[in-house]
């Protein structure tokens, strides 16, 4: 091969390697691209850091602002989960990341692009089915799945070509974060019966440590995005940013459960995600006030699917595109505020009000005049239960 080749470059152990790596086989020139999603990093070091190992050029993209409003935003109106705990926050930035790679390809007419994910991680698959969607000719290089390297061959590979890296022998862990979370896995984490050393957590304060008084946070929505905190409007980044320092003070967002990777592996993942969720428990909670129960139970699997898919590498599939059409016709009416009591690591809802709420005091309350009839009741329980009771009476009759 000729040329050049655009690396997804983070600064980490992997792509800091990969640049070497692909210099040594290919004989080709290195381009790298850094975006930007909150990672918080020095990107002028890293920018350094890249063309001290051997990048030929290095591209800087700064894409917070778009991964909140075209990727978190969707999540949460999605009330994105996946199996119940993890909010994306490292899925949602893979596509986002795949398409300025191309980006960037394009204007340096490169021949490839590469990443450096492992051939067991989900990543692999975020990156490379975005790429090959997009654009289909395009050769994609992934030098550690390729090279099959251990963590610790890869740091010796690291120190024997002089390459820094923030990581030694005795805490090597492996750390991806962006505004909306932050990953951390390997080292005594791959034993999942061994608690999380406090050292892994940098966003969260422990429940024990967390201030003794609660905080209530108002979180207001327009059509299922969250537009201002306490009553103040923010920018979308500025939101994010400002609600993880809040709630991680209060310990609010850690996250330690055994997940089920897309290749097919379970692993041990530990996240500190305290906007995502303090956000996704606000958002879901005044859906239910303004949904009905049919709606709110049908869009139960429609998010379960979405999130899958965000999860899985299917970001580009038009399926996704399918059920966000109705997530959106139905976030017209998830317009309102709501009240989160943060407190030792909980983010509990406490309050809420819509323009759109279906809830009628009037008619739930015991004490007051309700056009809700009591009498009404009786022969609703008649029909309800007749499926049932004519079941079993079919039963009795076939035991007897």
């Amino acid at each position: 091969m000729r040329g050049k080749v655009v690396l997804a470059y983070s600064g980490g152990l992997d792509t800091s390697i990969a640049v070497k790596w692909i210099q040594e086989k290919y004989g080709v020139d290195v381009v790298t691209v850094t975006v930007d999603v909150g990672q918080g990093e020095d990107y002028q070091a890293l920018e350094r850091k890249a063309l001290a190992v051997g990048a030929v050029k290095h591209y800087y993209v700064d894409a917070r602002r778009e991964f909140v409003e075209e990727y978190v935003y969707p999540a949460v109106k999605a009330n994105a989960l996946y199996q119940g705990k993890y909010p994306l926050s490292t899925a949602l930035s893979r596509p986002l990341i795949a398409e300025k790679l191309l980006e960037v390809a394009l204007k340096e007419n490169a021949e490839a692009v590469a990443h450096g994910c492992s051939g067991k991680g989900n990543d692999q698959v975020r990156f490379e089915v975005t790429i090959k969607a997009k654009n289909p000719h395009l050769r994609i290089l992934a030098p550690i799945r390729e090279w099959g390297l251990t963590r610790p061959e890869e740091i010796e590979y690291a120190k024997k070509h002089g390459i820094p890296i923030p990581v030694d022998h005795g805490k090597p862990y492996s750390v991806d974060q962006n505004l909306w979370g932050r990953a951390v896995e390997c080292g005594v984490l791959d034993d999942p019966y061994h608690e999380p050393p406090e050292e892994v957590y940098e966003w969260t304060q422990p429940a024990e440590k967390a201030p003794d008084q609660p905080e209530v946070v108002e979180v207001s929505f327009e059509e299922g995005k969250p537009v201002a905190l306490n009553g103040r409007r923010l920018d979308p980044v500025e939101l994010v940013t400002w609600l993880n320092q809040v709630a991680g003070k209060h310990g609010v967002g850690r996250i330690d459960h055994v997940e089920d990777r897309l290749v097919g592996l379970k692993s041990r993942e530990v996240y500190e995600c305290p906007a995502a969720v303090t956000l996704i428990e606000a958002h879901r909670d005044l859906e239910k006030t303004v949904m009905t129960r049919h709606e709110a139970a049908f869009k139960e699997a429609v998010d379960r699917e979405w999130c899958f898919l965000a999860y899985s590498g299917l970001w580009v599939d038009p399926l996704r595109m399918d059920l966000e059409a109705f997530i959106n016709q139905v976030q017209e009416r998830v317009t309102g505020d709501v009240k989160v009591k943060l407190y030792k690591g909980h983010a509990s809802v406490v309050g809420r009000r819509s323009p759109h709420s279906l809830y009628d005091r009037g008619l739930i309350a015991y004490e007051a005049e309700s056009p809700y009839q009591q009498r009404w009741a009786e022969g609703f329980v008649e029909i309800w239960g007749l499926p049932s009771r004519m079941a079993h009476q079919a039963a009795s009759k076939r035991r007897h």
